[in-house]
């Protein structure tokens, strides 16, 4: 499980959950996930049964020593188990108190609406890029018609529009190497896709993960990126996003830039693609 901190979003280690300690509770909003396992064989795998969701969260309130989780989501869905029993044993988490808001991951258009009859679901966390953008004709809409927020992780492109494999060499051991946007010819599609792009980004003075962000701040307020850096400068970099400002022509420049018919490759490796948003249906009750 990850534990983490939103707003700004910070992985707890050791002296992350130290500071939390020190920090009023009510200032500090608190998330984490629960569902992927490790299986035996190495493989990952997903649980979403009551008594796993119970178990998880027990034991995040324990390792964060605190009361409660502001928002916890499910980080996978489990297509074994109907999402009513999952978000049922999450309702009672929420009535006893030990989480405030339920979120989602990568769950289907029917899962999220049955998910939400249950009980009303914050915040959907969907991978969301400029060379990811196959939600905007069916979960966008939903989440804005039941009043749901949207995460975007990976909103530069799992470090695509920060120049990774690019202007930068991918890091030893990376399981980037492996992803099927960045190996082989695919990749080598996608530089010309990136060269482009980096072109547009200096038009408007400003580095390409800024106009990646840009663009992505300007769909809706009720779509908040969540960038991940170990590095101060690129988080500096990216919260110069928000400096930039975009007219509806900019936007529709951008896109043409970047066409999602020309990006090379598979959004996901292929142990996550039989977890993925579009195929991510459970059983019915």
């Amino acid at each position: 499980m990850e534990e983490e901190i939103q707003i700004p979003r910070v992985k707890l280690g050791s002296q992350g959950l130290e500071a939390l300690k020190q920090l009023p509770r009510e200032k500090v909003q608190v998330a984490t996930k629960f569902g992927i396992i490790r299986l035996e064989d190495g493989k990952y795998g997903v649980r979403g049964t009551p008594d796993y969701v119970r178990e998880c969260c027990e034991a995040s309130l324990k390792r964060l020593d605190i009361n409660y989780i502001d928002l916890y989501y499910q980080h996978r869905i489990d297509l074994s188990v109907p999402i009513e029993d999952t978000i049922g044993e999450l309702k009672k988490l929420v009535e006893e108190g030990k989480i405030k808001y339920i979120g989602l991951s990568e769950a289907s258009v029917d899962t999220i609406r049955r998910a939400h009859a249950i009980h009303p679901i914050t915040a959907l966390q969907m991978e969301y890029s400029l060379w990811t953008r196959e939600i905007e004709d069916e979960i966008i809409p939903l989440c804005r018609e039941l009043g749901i927020g949207l995460v975007a992780y990976s909103p530069l492109g799992r470090g695509f529009f920060g120049g990774k494999a690019v202007v930068e060499s991918l890091p030893t051991g990376s399981r980037l190497a492996m992803h099927p946007r960045f190996s082989g010819e695919n990749l080598e599609k996608n530089k010309l896709l990136y060269a482009r792009f980096a072109t547009l980004a200096a038009k408007h003075a400003c580095s390409p993960p800024q106009l990646a962000l840009a663009w992505l701040l300007h769909q809706g307020d009720d779509i908040i990126p969540i960038p991940g850096t170990t590095n101060v400068t690129n988080l500096d970099n990216n919260i110069g996003s928000l400096a930039v400002k975009l007219t509806q022509e900019d936007l529709k420049e951008i896109c043409d830039a970047m066409p999602i018919s020309e990006v090379a490759g598979e959004r996901n490796t292929a142990a996550l693609s039989k977890y993925a948003w579009e195929v991510a249906n459970t059983p019915s009750k």
